[in-house]
């Protein structure tokens, strides 16, 4: 049987089209997504695209950094939970989903120990505590003792209820003997707001948040709550006289599922890129510091960072639904 022309090129269409159809399933199957459980332009979604860059060199596949947010970021947790076993996907967590939320929650649809496994720790961040600037203090001693003199007036603002910087603002109160009220705020904005308006005297956030405003005159940092000053004008509280250390983290993890081969490769390439100097001065330009981990070295910090803040979250009473 002769077959037409136009029949011949309908057919060729055809097929070329099925295995265009075919490769890009292929691809999209070989892209491996890096979940962000928040929003664009945040201090971990920018950790995200750093590593990002460089990983998707060193797999030689895609990497689609990919935000999903919802929930104060346990949407993006439970999502990934129900995706397949094989889903070819990881996702960038910090304490409040992995360490804070199961302790406060009655329930948040994922169990961090069974659900998902860590890869590697890519970095640090810590808190700074700051007044406003008709708070008539200079240095962290100062307004320790502002405090004891106006109780009815020295509240803590914190960026949300239940947020690592609110357990932060518990310890300081329990290190330095006082009982100043904390007031969780919708977000870092709202809070810094009120600081610069004087409508709250102190406010504790991430140290990347609120340095630009410090910079600026608008509010004043009168400390950082690492081991290390993380801004050399600005001294620690250990360095104030208080024995008050804490910091929060990004960690890459894999679905509980992932085969052990591929997820030690992924952590062994995070790590590397960890070292890499371009690498680092980005992280060190955003105010966070890099950190280069091993897959034990990560989960050993977790069960550390649980055991010094589970008993401060769970001596504060808070529960939601």
């Amino acid at each position: 049987m002769t077959m037409y022309p136009t029949k011949r090129l309908m057919l060729a269409a055809l097929l070329s089209t099925s295995l265009l159809s075919i490769t890009g399933v292929q691809a999209q199957d070989n892209n491996l997504r890096l979940i962000v459980p928040y929003p664009p332009g945040g201090s971990t979604d920018l950790a995200a695209r750093i590593v990002a860059n460089e990983l998707q060199t060193r797999l030689g596949s895609n990497v689609v950094v990919e935000n999903m947010v919802g929930a104060g970021g346990r949407l993006a947790m439970q999502n990934i939970k129900r995706m397949p076993a094989d889903a070819n996907v990881l996702v960038i967590a910090n304490p409040a989903l992995i360490t804070v939320a199961p302790l406060v929650f009655k329930s948040t649809g994922y169990d961090p120990d069974a659900d998902f496994q860590a890869l590697s720790q890519v970095s640090i961040y810590e808190f700074g505590v700051a007044v406003g600037t008709a708070v008539p203090v200079r240095e962290f001693p100062h307004m320790m003792a502002w405090i004891k003199a106006n109780p009815e007036k020295a509240n803590f603002g914190v960026p949300a209820t239940g947020s690592l910087p609110h357990f932060f603002a518990l310890m300081v109160n329990k290190a330095t003997n006082t009982n100043s009220l904390v007031i969780g705020y919708k977000g870092s904005a709202p809070l810094n707001t009120d600081l610069m308006g004087g409508h709250v005297p102190v406010a504790i956030d991430t140290v990347d948040t609120m340095l630009p405003l410090h910079l600026a005159g608008k509010i004043k940092i009168l400390g950082t709550s690492g081991e290390k000053r993380s801004v050399p004008t600005i001294p620690t509280l250990k360095e104030s006289g208080f024995n008050i250390a804490a910091t929060g983290w990004n960690v890459i993890f894999a679905k509980s599922s992932m085969p052990a081969d591929k997820a030690a490769r992924i952590a062994k390439e995070v790590a590397a890129i960890m070292q890499l100097p371009a690498v680092r001065d980005k992280f060190i330009n955003a105010k966070a510091e890099p950190i280069s981990s091993t897959q034990q070295q990560t989960k050993d910090m977790l069960s550390k960072f649980k055991a010094q803040w589970q008993p401060v979250i769970q001596q504060s009473g808070l529960k939601f639904d």
